[in-house]
C-alpha cells in the first residue's frame, strides 16, 4: 500500500445527501495545520485548492493542503 505526506488544515466533511440531493456538509477550521499520511488508495481527486479522500462509512472530506498542486501530483504518479 502506499502512502504520501502531506499538510492537510481546513476541510469540508461530507455527511450525506438530503432529500432534495443537496450535500450535509460541516466546515471545520483549525488553527495549526497538520502531517498527515495518506493512502493513495483512498484519495478520490485532487485540484488546485482540496484533496478529496474516503474515509470509513462512505464519509468523504475535502482538505485544504499546502503543498504545491505540482508537487502533490508528482508524489501521486
Amino acid at each position: 500500500m502506499k502512502f504520501i505526506e502531506l499538510t492537510l488544515k481546513n476541510h469540508i466533511i461530507l455527511h450525506g445527501f438530503d432529500a432534495r440531493n443537496q450535500e450535509i456538509t460541516e466546515e471545520v477550521s483549525v488553527e495549526i495545520a497538520s502531517k498527515k499520511l495518506i493512502s493513495v488508495d483512498r484519495i478520490l481527486s485532487l485540484s488546485e485548492k482540496y484533496i478529496l479522500i474516503k474515509y470509513a462509512y462512505d464519509r468523504i472530506i475535502y482538505w485544504e493542503y499546502l503543498e504545491e498542486y505540482e508537487e502533490v501530483k508528482t508524489m501521486l504518479s
